[in-house]
């Protein structure tokens, strides 16, 4: 059966994506932590990230590091965490979260995202990926 993932990438469900490419695609999460806080998922329907292959966890790190950088601009914060959990899909997931604080890393802080504010954030963190030189944030 596939996944609430496989259908936010088909189309089936709704999405509000900052980036896409033939491996990947980066969406908002319907539970942030804090504004600014996505999905970096691999196309591939994979449940554990261990089981992943070499050169896919490579490419999603690689998008992760660049995705970060526009999350940077676009929600200044000291860091951006970088988290596998796991245990909410059975689908591969990094979370990419902008925080100030390790606490800004627990799921405690999570809450229910209005679409308009998702899309907001989305096309703010698009932005600034496009400005980086991302094509892949020209959806």
């Amino acid at each position: 059966m596939a996944s609430v993932f496989t259908k936010v990438i088909s189309g089936e469900f709704p999405g509000h994506f900052v980036w896409k490419d033939d491996k990947a695609v980066v969406f908002m999460t319907i539970q942030p932590i804090r504004e600014g806080h996505v999905l970096v998922v691999p196309r591939e329907e994979v449940d554990h990230w261990d089981d992943l292959s070499p050169e896919l966890l490579s490419h999603l790190t690689q998008v992760s590091q660049k995705v970060t950088k526009g999350l940077k601009e676009a929600y200044p914060a000291k860091r951006v965490g970088m988290m596998i959990a796991g245990l909410e899909v059975p689908h591969t997931h990094i979370h990419l979260v902008p925080l100030d604080s390790m606490g800004d890393l627990s799921f405690d802080h999570a809450s229910g995202a209005e679409a308009e504010e998702l899309a907001a954030a989305a096309a703010n963190i698009r932005k600034a990926l496009v400005a980086q030189g991302h094509s892949e944030a020209e959806l």
